[in-house]
């Protein structure tokens, strides 16, 4: 895939998603990470180019996939066409200033809902939360995972276009600010931290590049490691958190 032949889709996010599919023992360790939260109708928040709905969709859960941008939302559209439990390819956008009138439609339409590095592309990260329990049944598992640590923040974040890290009980309080109940919150891929730091505060490189493939090439001595440090510490966070019967 091209970046330069898909006009409307953000050169940088697009460049990290290419880079990101070829890695497939991060992509599967993430996956693994989230999948035992997920049941009955599943919603993917910011599908991308689809790295992570491969996995879902192969699994067989039920899913609908959904990105705010259209260019995303047509690449799914093509790659997924085959497969009947993928139910919709939605744009949705988690920052319409009049949500809930905009996506009547599927309120509460939703068992599962999980966003990967997203909400950090996200201004106001309550309100965004708050969009998400909108389209979450009563019961239903809401699944985040955000980058850690606001003092890892570097050229890396604002080429990538984040607003912010997160620290784990600020994220887990955000989930309890919309009447979640937590069910697991942790840390994930301590080994990433160096790296991060590195290419990113050191190098001040833009984008990442083949220190992808060479990462992908230690997940499982990586994942030894966050079972050694407990997940007290990590590249990234993962909150789930249940939404409490009115």
């Amino acid at each position: 895939m091209n970046e330069n032949i898909y006009p409307g889709a953000d050169p940088a996010g697009l460049h990290t998603l290419q880079v990101i599919s070829k890695a497939g023992r991060f992509n599967r360790w993430m996956y693994d990470e989230i999948k035992h939260f997920l049941k009955g109708e599943v919603l993917e928040i910011g599908s991308g180019i689809g790295n992570i709905s491969q996995l879902a969709v192969d699994d067989g859960y039920n899913i609908t996939l959904s990105d705010y941008n259209p260019v995303y939302c047509e690449l799914l559209r093509k790659k997924f066409s085959a497969f009947k439990n993928v139910k919709a390819v939605l744009e949705i956008d988690l920052m319409h200033p009049r949500f809930e009138d905009h996506y009547i439609i599927l309120k509460e339409s939703f068992d599962s809902i999980f966003l990967l590095n997203v909400i950090e592309h996200l201004e106001d990260d309550a309100a965004a939360l708050h969009n998400c329990n909108f389209l979450l049944r009563p019961s239903g598992h809401l699944i985040v995972l955000t980058p850690a640590y606001q003092w890892l923040y570097n050229k890396l974040d604002k080429e990538l276009g984040h607003f912010k890290r997160y620290r784990l009980k600020e994220m887990e309080g955000l989930l309890k600010q919309q009447s979640l109940t937590i069910s697991k919150g942790y840390y994930f891929n301590f080994t990433g931290i160096p790296g991060w730091l590195l290419f990113g505060k050191i190098f001040r490189q833009k984008s990442l590049g083949s220190e992808m493939s060479a990462f992908n090439a230690i997940v499982p001595l990586a994942k030894l490691i966050d079972k050694i440090v407990l997940k007290k510490s990590g590249l990234s966070v993962i909150v789930a958190g249940i939404k409490n019967k009115s």
